[in-house]
């Protein structure tokens, strides 16, 4: 025996709050937006053309596709037609992803967005599921990438040091060759240490704002687009020297944990 199935039966539309659990998030999500005050919605008021979708519908639609990694304007429309919650939260309007979009980039959603935070940090402090005091929920860092390794080898970090320093060293010189920047005073010819990279950086960002100025000052558009092209390389050698500033402290920082160790991990550095 089955269950009666029919597609032919015309069945009354019920309400899609019925249809919901007790706990769905789109609960949470409307208590949200129906607590932001009216007077933050008056930005969005129009006086000709035809009526707007009203912003606390168009919020918890948004956030409600927020909370299911649903971020595509046209996915958001298509959740709208399928998702008994969506169905709900929009009341049978059914905008389309360029309505969605528009609202998104609109100069007063900013502002909800915060609004929506602080109340619902408010939401959790009253019931004390976090203190007032708190700043972080979780202290717990899980990588977004689950098929990253969770640990630091020793030998990678040393290998990825020799690396940065055979580079650095090379593009120093390769400064100096081109006369891009002045050569700088070293403690030691074999690598330069993170004070002397930013060093490097610094003189770099001086020659770029020297570019910038004769470009401002000259008035001819064939040598603006000269100075431009002249600007391009130290551009381009300073964002270089930007990241071995970073990556030099970050492989200081890995050696330090290290200690005696072979490896540590991301998550607890306690952990070999």
């Amino acid at each position: 025996m089955f269950k009666h199935y029919t597609m032919n039966q015309v069945v009354l539309p019920l309400d899609f709050e019925m249809k919901l659990q007790e706990n769905d998030i789109a609960y949470a999500v409307n208590h949200i937006v129906e607590h932001i005050p009216e007077e933050s919605f008056v930005g969005f008021l129009r006086e000709t053309g035809c009526p707007a979708y009203h912003p606390r519908m168009m919020m918890k639609i948004i956030l409600c596709a927020y909370t299911q990694s649903v971020f595509s304007g046209r996915k958001i429309e298509g959740l709208i037609k399928d998702s008994v919650r969506m169905m709900w939260l929009a009341q049978g309007y059914e905008p389309s992803y360029r309505t969605i979009n528009r609202f998104r980039v609109h100069s007063e959603v900013k502002e909800l967005l915060r609004q929506c935070f602080v109340l619902f940090r408010c939401q959790l402090v009253e019931e004390k599921a976090i203190e007032e005091e708190a700043i972080f929920i979780d202290g717990t860092k899980i990588e977004a990438n689950a098929n990253k390794f969770t640990f630091v080898w020793k030998k990678s970090i040393e290998k990825y040091s020799t690396d940065l320093i055979e580079k650095s060293n090379q593009m120093y010189e390769e400064l100096l060759e081109k006369e891009i920047i002045p050569e700088i005073e070293r403690e030691s010819s074999d690598e330069l240490s993170k004070e002397e990279l930013s060093e490097v950086v610094k003189k770099l960002d001086e020659k770029v704002k020297k570019y910038d100025q004769e470009i401002e000052e000259s008035e001819k558009a064939k040598d603006r687009k000269q100075l431009r092209s002249m600007r391009k390389e130290p551009k381009q050698y300073r964002k270089q020297f930007q990241d071995y500033v970073i990556r030099k402290q970050k492989y200081q920082n890995d050696m330090e944990i290290f200690g005696n160790r072979n490896s540590y991990s991301k998550t607890d550095h306690d952990a070999t």
